[in-house]
């Protein structure tokens, strides 16, 4: 048995932590996954535009690098306007915001493509249907295409939180005090790396299985009207 000396609870509240930034970066990345699908789909061109570029330029630049770049860009931009309006103290951002939001852009972007992919497998027959029943955009945006496209989209968005959901180790590096940034502070005072890095590990591992089963729990609720019909 793994003798962790103590640090069990410590690592827990980082194990802890790991779930909450795992969340917060899920909830706004779909958020920002359905917008700018929408603009991709959308006839303006500006909008388009756009999302093109995001996508492009958030899936090709590492996860690692959005957040250096967002948690050590954004204190240098926030400390400059306060220069500006005569603040001389120097102002820090918090760990958990930068990481997050480095994040929630890459879900976006990667959740950009599911969504975009699920909103063209709605039949056009049922949205024309709906507006000849005079239901406005919002109406039938709400009512005819997001419960689909959320059936639709939950494979991919799982897998996508399940990335994102390992990906929360990198924002250790920003001082974060996460699972794995709680497991390298048990590793130093130890000097026991292996225990310390299999127990954590084992929690990414419970903590997958957990999703997935929470996952899979979800698309049989969002699939329950669309079981086959046996033929007696």
């Amino acid at each position: 048995m793994l003798d962790l000396q103590g640090f069990g609870p410590m690592l827990l509240q980082g194990a802890t932590m790991t779930v909450q930034v795992a969340l917060t970066s899920a909830f706004f990345g779909v958020l920002i996954g359905i917008a700018v699908a929408l603009m991709k789909l959308s006839s303006n061109r500006a909008g388009h535009i756009v999302g093109e570029v995001y996508t492009t330029i958030v899936r090709g630049v590492p996860i690692l690098v959005l957040i250096l770049l967002f948690y050590f860009g954004a204190i240098s931009a926030v400390n400059a306007i306060a220069k500006v309006f005569g603040h001389t103290e120097f102002i820090d951002l918090s760990a958990f915001f930068a990481g997050t939001l480095a994040l929630s852009l890459a879900f976006g972007a990667y959740a950009t493509e599911v969504f975009r992919g699920a909103f063209q497998s709605i039949p056009h027959g049922e949205l024309e249907a709906a507006r000849a029943l005079g239901m406005s955009r919002f109406t039938t945006f709400r009512r005819i295409s997001l419960p689909q496209v959320w059936r639709l989209a939950l494979p991919g968005l799982g897998n996508i939180f399940l990335v994102i959901l390992k990906e929360t180790a990198l924002v250790s590096v920003i001082g974060l005090e996460e699972l794995m940034r709680k497991t390298e502070f048990a590793v130093g005072f130890t000097k026991k790396p292996f225990t310390f890095f299999l127990f954590a590990a084992f929690i990414y591992l419970v903590m997958t299985i957990v999703t997935m089963i929470a996952i899979q729990l979800l698309e049989r609720r969002a699939n329950r009207a669309f079981r086959p019909v046996v033929d007696t």
